[in-house]
């Protein structure tokens, strides 16, 4: 297994445990402890996906460069969609949690949109053991 296998199972592991545990239980917090968790849980959250999703980028940026394949050229592309979503929907629901307005609906879209790039990483990982195979 590679440096970026590595790395692409760490982004799996990390949004399956955030779609199944973390985003559903903010449901389950009042709206006062979810501004406080929220705002202990993003910093401390962003520590460990940027380091991975900044990696991730450039070690698939690298391999594209030396090996240029379509596979590869199309993983390129969904990682490139996971840092689309990321900063265009999370970011700013995120923001609107910090902001002391978390409807139930904002933490709906927050779960549901999630799927996306739950699939995406997931896709990312098994096609990326299987395109270097």
């Amino acid at each position: 297994m590679t440096w970026l296998h590595l790395i692409d199972f760490g982004l799996l592991v990390l949004i399956w445990a955030v779609q199944l545990l973390v985003y559903p239980n903010f449901k389950y917090l009042s709206s006062s402890a979810l501004l406080r968790w929220h705002r202990t849980y993003t910093p401390a959250i962003t520590v460990i996906v940027m380091p991975l999703m900044v990696s991730q980028v450039v070690l698939h940026v690298l391999r594209l460069y030396d090996v240029f394949s379509w596979a590869y050229g199309l993983l390129m592309v969904m990682v490139l969609s996971t840092w689309i979503t990321t900063f265009i929907i999370f970011v700013p629901l995120h923001n609107t949690i910090s902001s002391n307005d978390a409807s139930p609906e904002t933490l709906d879209k927050l779960i549901a949109y999630n799927w996306v790039r739950t699939v995406l990483w997931t896709v990312i990982f098994l096609a990326g053991v299987v395109a270097d195979s």
